[in-house]
């Protein structure tokens, strides 16, 4: 007998509601008998993942981070099973003022870098972990302005990373740290116009979400079938890949988060096990 397949999903804006409500309904057509629950932070559904209280979890890189680590730490493995195709190949960079006297990275010292929260992958851990890797370490050779919004949802939105570019267009700052996408939203809003800004840094390329499962069941099966299976020609599906802003789903991978791996242990947010290690962490 089919049993009922549960997803674990953030609320990091109410449209989440009207997302998989639509999901469900999709699916039951397909004949899935599907639900979700919305948590309000992603370290309560890395734990809900784990204690089987959810079969998937729509998780943010940092998140799939987490769940990995802990499932390994008790013998478990995590699969990556679906993705967005807007979730594969993104780039961070570093922003100055088009009329700043930094040129280059290593300019940067002594200087001051607005960041996304204290959890964003994009927009505090990964660029941080570039500037590491390029010679300059945080609160020792520049300081660390972070915009805290949001925190426990992962950087699933633009709340820190706007403010950190307009904290740089304010000039409160020497240099800003956002998704490269963001770029372009944020330019649209008139946050950041175009010459306004030059780009100093960018990091490699990296992957975003994920559905993460440790079983893979009929069910889960199913389910990534039917994803692979929504078609952005289809009327009734087009609404959905929308609200989550995507036009395919790709098959999971993992080579992606490297990078955010030693960002994670460079920043000691989590340990080795997966558990919450970064002091100013409260989700």
């Amino acid at each position: 007998m089919a049993r009922q397949l549960f997803l674990g999903a953030v609320a990091y804006d109410p449209k989440t509601v009207t997302l998989w409500e639509g999901f469900r309904a999709w699916l039951a057509e397909a004949g899935l008998d599907f639900d979700y629950a919305l948590f309000s932070n992603y370290e309560r559904q890395a734990e809900a993942l784990l204690s089987g209280e959810v079969n998937v979890a729509w998780n943010s890189p940092l998140a799939w981070v987490r769940c990995r680590r802990l499932a390994a730490a008790r013998g478990r493995q995590a699969h990556a099973l679906v993705m967005r195709d807007t979730d594969q190949d993104l780039a961070s960079i570093v922003i100055v003022r088009s009329d700043s006297d930094v040129r280059s990275i290593d300019a940067l010292r002594g200087r001051t870098i607005a960041t996304g929260a204290v959890d964003s992958p994009q927009a505090t851990l990964l660029p941080l972990y570039h500037l590491h890797k390029a010679g300059l370490t945080a609160s020792q050779d520049f300081q660390v302005r972070r915009f805290d919004l949001g925190v426990g949802k992962h950087g699933d939105h633009i709340g820190g990373e706007g403010e950190a570019a307009k904290a740089l267009m304010k000039g409160e700052v020497d240099a800003a740290c956002i998704m490269d996408g963001t770029r372009l939203m944020l330019a649209r809003e008139g946050v950041l116009r175009e010459g306004d800004i030059r780009v100093i840094a960018q990091t490699d390329l990296y992957d975003h979400c994920n559905m993460t499962a440790l079983e893979l069941s009929p069910e889960l099966e199913k389910f990534r079938d039917q994803l692979f299976q929504m078609s952005y020609e289809d009327p009734r599906v087009r609404p959905l890949l929308d609200l989550e802003g995507l036009k395919v789903w790709k098959e999971g991978r993992t080579q992606g988060y490297a990078a955010l791996e030693a960002a994670v242990d460079l920043a000691r947010f989590y340990d080795a096990h997966g558990a919450v290690t970064a002091s100013e962490y409260r989700p």
